[in-house]
């Protein structure tokens, strides 16, 4: 007779995403656990969730391999929540990731994104630093900064100039959707008392880990996390053939949602992401699957 138990292999090393309420984006997260199935990644997906995701959602992710963490939501101070964007103010839990200290170093990926190609070369950068691709500012959602009122842009720095009469650029700045980092309990600490002396600002916890991280922020190729507004903003600087992870973040462009209506999603290069998306999450063949360890079964003329 031979006894089965599932095993998963244990790993000092994750990718790790976050998922709230009882919505969609849980589609997102087994599109991702999927994915990274796909792309043959030697380590797990954890995912950081909030007490408010059902019990049903938990065991889709059980089911497709994630390791389920649940944390508390992180809450800031009340001016924060008054002047950021509101959706974005729930993400300050992401903060919470930090303390997930059994693990040496991590990749985190929000749930509207998608690997296309293995990146576990990014946990072999050095430490001490914090990694993560520059974001761009053309998009309307950045028309509250002086940036987009200047026209100027990191991705196309030459473009349209800084003004010589102002004061140097602004420190490069990380979209936050996608980024490598090593957990550490006094980071963690650290992070949650800077946030309650930290000014309010509109992109809430992006702009508050880009404050945190501004002097060891190092930035890593366009690749790593396309963020979808690239391609018609600054298509000079994408090759789609190249790009190893795709953010769905553009208005319009979660795959699970997508109807093609709104404002550049009728491109040919976002219906064919999309579908490609939809490729990865409908196969079968990439649902998770126990290793299975065997153990033979005592001798019947052993004592035991």
């Amino acid at each position: 007779m031979a006894l089965e138990k599932v095993h998963q292999k244990p790993s000092d090393r994750a990718y790790v995403t976050f998922l709230a309420g009882n919505g969609d984006y849980v589609k997102g997260v087994v599109g991702l656990a999927k994915g990274l199935r796909k792309v043959k990644s030697a380590y797990p997906l954890v995912v950081a969730m909030l007490p408010d995701v059902p019990k049903e959602h938990r065991e889709i992710l059980r089911s497709q391999g994630c390791i389920v963490r649940e944390i508390e939501p992180v809450h800031p101070p009340d001016n924060q929540v008054e002047f950021a964007m509101a959706y974005y103010v729930l993400n300050y839990s992401k903060l919470r990731i930090w303390n997930f200290e059994e693990y040496s170093k991590m990749i985190y990926m929000d749930a509207d994104i998608q690997v296309f190609d293995n990146i576990d070369d990014l946990f072999e950068l050095p430490d001490g630093y914090f990694y993560a691709v520059m974001d761009c500012f053309c998009e309307k959602t950045w028309s509250h900064s002086l940036q987009y009122s200047i026209g100027y842009c990191q991705q196309c720095p030459d473009k349209v100039a800084w003004p010589e009469d102002m004061k140097s650029p602004p420190p490069l700045y990380f979209n936050a959707g996608m980024f490598v980092f090593v957990p550490s309990p006094l980071t963690y600490e650290s992070l949650l008392q800077t946030l309650k002396i930290t000014p309010p600002s509109p992109f809430a916890e992006q702009d508050f880990l880009n404050m945190f991280f501004e002097k060891v922020y190092k930035p890593i190729p366009l690749v790593y996390n396309l963020v979808l507004a690239m391609l018609w903003r600054h298509p000079e600087n994408v090759e789609l053939e190249k790009i190893k992870v795709v953010h769905y973040c553009a208005a319009g462009s979660k795959p699970w949602r997508y109807r093609g209506e709104e404002t550049n999603m009728d491109r040919e290069d976002i219906k064919m992401l999309v579908n490609q998306w939809w490729d990865v999450y409908n196969d079968e063949t990439l649902d998770f699957k126990p290793e299975i360890t065997h153990f033979r079964a005592p001798s019947a003329d052993l004592d035991v």
